[in-house]
């Protein structure tokens, strides 16, 4: 199991990790950054209005400047904010990208600039890991915020995107169950079909550092016992460590069930640009804002 603890420590032992917040003044967001700080997982650019990053650091988190590990950068507006962000990374001054209080759509269109962002021409794509009581053991789920409906070409992206976050945290080989609603192939249901030729693909050497194996149902995939009642075999069923979801709304669906209903600890990250990027909602905690952080750090490396 990749627990957040040992994730903690790996971001930690990443002495040069440094992270550029673009709107900063945001209390949770910087709850989170002196949380990270106090584990010494890494530096931070503030970057945006100073004189009211400063004023809530100095009303809540007096101790913060002290150490060391903080500076703050002026921006006249959220557009000059995320642009400075995107120039921080491209330029090499820091590995992570981090959301404050700015509106998602905003950070993305300077991330996605043509000339200055932070483009690979791969597509982006939302990797979530959630430490899972219920089963005991962690699990990656993707993609739950970016692509709304992706075809089999985008799916292909989005696997290898989850693919390359898990072998950062130490998943070497991990096992992709391509998700649907039945566990056969079904000519009327496309994602029974795209799982098909996602699992051909691997076969063939097309995608490579896991295994995949699908059409899966949720329960055959992370189950042992529903997996040997339906009859279900393969190296995937009732071991799956990503889980890739059909559409957005399956993906939101599950990522929020796990939150709400499975008593799961997340942290997130947006993969498939030159650095990962924390794009964490403002109703996320400030432990999930700082389980985001460690695992944007680890996949840096």
């Amino acid at each position: 199991m990749v627990a957040f603890k040992d994730i903690l420590k790996q971001a930690a032992s990443m002495q040069e990790a440094a992270v550029a917040v673009v709107c900063a003044e945001d209390r949770e967001v910087l709850r989170a950054v002196e949380m990270a700080c106090e584990s010494e997982l890494a530096n931070f650019i503030l970057i945006g209005d100073e004189k009211k990053i400063n004023d809530l650091i100095a009303a809540h988190y007096p101790s913060l400047p002290e150490t060391g590990r903080v500076v703050t950068r002026q921006a006249e507006n959220s557009h000059d904010a995320a642009r400075k962000g995107v120039q921080a990374v491209s330029g090499g001054e820091a590995s992570v990208l981090m959301k404050g209080h700015i509106d998602t759509a905003s950070l993305l269109k300077a991330v996605l600039n043509k000339e200055a962002g932070l483009r690979t021409g791969s597509v982006l794509s939302h990797v979530a890991l959630f430490e899972v009581p219920a089963i005991e053991r962690s699990i990656i789920v993707t993609d739950a915020a970016m692509n709304v409906s992706p075809d089999l070409q985008q799916k292909v992206q989005i696997l290898k995107n989850a693919v390359t976050v898990a072998h950062r945290i130490g998943l070497d080989n991990p096992k992709v169950a391509p998700l649907a609603a039945v566990e056969v192939i079904n000519p009327a249901m496309q994602s029974t079909l795209d799982a098909a030729a996602l699992t051909s693909m691997n076969n063939r050497g097309q995608i490579q550092g896991c295994k995949v194996d699908g059409p899966l149902a949720l329960d055959n995939a992370v189950s042992m016992d529903a997996a040997a009642h339906k009859k279900v075999g393969g190296e995937v069923a009732g071991q799956a460590d990503i889980l890739l979801v059909p559409s957005i709304e399956a993906g939101n669906i599950l990522y929020k069930s796990l939150m709400y209903f499975g008593n799961s600890q997340v942290g997130a990250v947006i993969a498939g640009a030159k650095a990962p990027i924390v794009l964490t909602s403002r109703a996320d905690s400030a432990l999930s804002k700082l389980n985001s952080l460690a695992l944007a750090i680890c996949s840096t490396n």
